[in-house]
């Protein structure tokens, strides 16, 4: 049976408007990365604290997300691939909410280390890791609005960058720990700043694997393979 064309209609309205707040909570999301790294390598306190002052939006915005998704579940009751789609909005907008706490996690280490000792040449390795996963994010929201499973499938390969990048910085910190004391402190908060950015590009990854299902109907069928060899070492994820 064909669906009620007024019914339709009004579920594609719903679907935009849904569609129109990820984006916009997106692109909250990838100003606070930018700012949160931009007032790292200024030592920018202020700007740091904007960065935590804002995350309050971003964690408004996925709760608007979330209602308006229920709402059109429950009075469009859509099936099939309109059912897919709509949850596949819960997922997404969960994902850009924990990215943005990651943001504001770097933002607070910020705080803290204008008054720690600067470690020479700590922060710009960290900058072009947090641009690579600015560009996922970007792209991952692309895909998603174009429905693009290919480009989705290109920002999930890049997540294995992303991981070397934070290999490089954990060793970088050792090294830098080893050479001075004095770096010890301000060299722990660096690499949970890096960990956090690391983290991020799982969650943008997990957007992309989320647009190839919206497109195909299946998740991808291949294990990503996971580039971060130091969990361990690092004792677990970073808070």
């Amino acid at each position: 049976m064909n669906q009620n064309p007024h019914i339709s209609n009004a579920f594609d309205r719903d679907l935009e408007a849904i569609q129109a707040l990820i984006m916009k909570m997106g692109g909250m999301v990838e100003e606070a990365i930018d700012n949160a790294t931009t007032a790292l390598m200024a030592s920018d306190a202020d700007l740091a604290g904007q960065v935590r002052a804002k995350d309050r939006a971003i964690d408004k915005l996925e709760e608007q997300v979330n209602e308006e998704a229920a709402r059109v579940i429950a009075l469009r009751q859509p099936i099939a691939s309109d059912l897919r789609t709509v949850l596949s909005v819960f997922r997404i907008s969960a994902a850009l909410e924990r990215v943005g706490d990651y943001a504001k996690n770097i933002a607070k280490r910020t705080e803290i280390l204008t008054e720690l000792h600067q470690v020479e040449g700590g922060t710009a390795s960290l900058r072009r890791m947090s641009k690579a996963v600015q560009l996922m994010l970007k792209d991952a929201l692309d895909a998603y609005i174009q429905r693009d499973a290919d480009l989705a499938r290109d920002v999930r390969a890049r997540d294995a960058e992303v991981d070397q990048m934070y290999n490089g910085l954990f060793r970088e910190y050792l090294t830098h720990m080893m050479e001075d004391p004095r770096n010890i402190t301000s060299c722990m908060h660096l690499h949970f700043m890096a960990k956090n950015i690391e983290r991020m590009g799982d969650l943008i990854t997990g957007i992309a694997e989320q647009v190839v299902y919206l497109v195909t109907g299946e998740m991808p069928d291949d294990e990503r393979t996971k580039a971060d060899m130091t969990s361990t070492a690092a004792g677990g994820q970073a808070r």
